[in-house]
């Protein structure tokens, strides 16, 4: 009987630490959850830059093989071959557009 009352008079003194931080947490979790959702919607400077960087690599892929593939069309061309001649042509208007979308690295 001395140990349930003993237990029962300690209670508030152990629980009010637990009450207390359950407090502040459940205060604290939508600031938590709102500066999380504002992590996730935003794009850091170097996502961004690294974004942009494997962007213009696949550009700069894509303008080498349409420039092999114009050399053989145009070698093809010149050999007299008129389909060749149309294809290179088409391939060449591809390059012209692409270019433009690609940084000059200053010297």
């Amino acid at each position: 009987m001395r140990i349930q009352l003993l237990i029962i008079a300690a209670a508030p003194l152990l629980l009010g630490g637990c009450l207390a931080r359950t407090a502040v947490e459940a205060v604290s979790l939508p600031v938590k959850a709102a500066s999380s959702a504002v992590d996730l919607a935003t794009t850091s400077q170097s996502e961004a830059d690294q974004t942009r960087g494997r962007e213009i690599r696949r550009r700069e892929e894509r303008l080498g093989q349409l420039q092999e593939e114009y050399d053989e069309l145009a070698a093809d061309c010149e050999d007299g071959d008129d389909k060749a001649c149309r294809e290179a042509i088409a391939v060449r208007r591809e390059i012209d557009a692409l270019i433009p979308t690609i940084p000059v690295e200053p010297v």
